[in-house]
């Protein structure tokens, strides 16, 4: 559903210019003023902050057709980092030009309010899974919201989503393995 609203929301970025950022390339950081809005035309960008400890929590992931830190659009300074977790090409539309076109079109406004809901609505299952106490239990209620583990290699990604060390994440990992070869 988020990606047919997103691609109805491509006509506000009709002319919006193209920047291309490497994997790993940062879009914007934190404390940064807001001079505009991004949609990510393709790769993928993941929105980022660090917690007091140092672990690196991933509070959005954004792929192809989705707006990028979307209540930007009424902020003035970024609360977070924006760092191109691929190779990605983003359309770049000036804010107050993203804001006049939705009060200009309230079809397009109507699809923004959905999103953004949509938007409050997985933010609070995420703060949900990541106030669960165990990693255990984070873990199953993010494998029960129909994620599915990534390759070996994309372990960091998961553990970063549920707000914990990678290295806890894979001795949890290592933990479940060891109990499905005792059962």
């Amino acid at each position: 559903m988020i990606m047919v609203m997103s691609d109805a929301l491509a006509p506000l970025f009709r002319d919006a210019s193209l920047r291309s950022f490497p994997a790993g390339g940062s879009l914007f950081r934190m404390g940064d003023a807001i001079v505009s809005m991004f949609l990510l035309r393709a790769g993928r960008a993941d929105l980022v902050r660090h917690s007091g400890a140092g672990v690196r929590m991933i509070l959005h992931r954004a792929g192809p057709g989705q707006v990028l830190a979307e209540a930007s659009a009424w902020s003035d300074n970024y609360h977070c980092d924006a760092v191109a977790a691929e190779d990605s090409v983003v359309a770049v539309l000036p804010r107050l030009e993203f804001r006049r076109r939705l009060l200009a079109e309230p079809p397009l406004a109507q699809l923004w309010m959905q999103r953004l809901a949509r938007s409050v609505q997985d933010a609070r299952l995420r703060a949900e899974i990541r106030s669960l106490p165990r990693l255990a239990d984070r873990l199953d209620a993010w494998l029960g919201e129909g994620n599915r583990m990534p390759d070996r290699g994309r372990w960091q990604e998961v553990a970063a989503e549920l707000g914990v060390t990678r290295e806890a994440l894979y001795r949890e990992l290592a933990r479940r393995r060891v109990d499905r070869r005792r059962a």
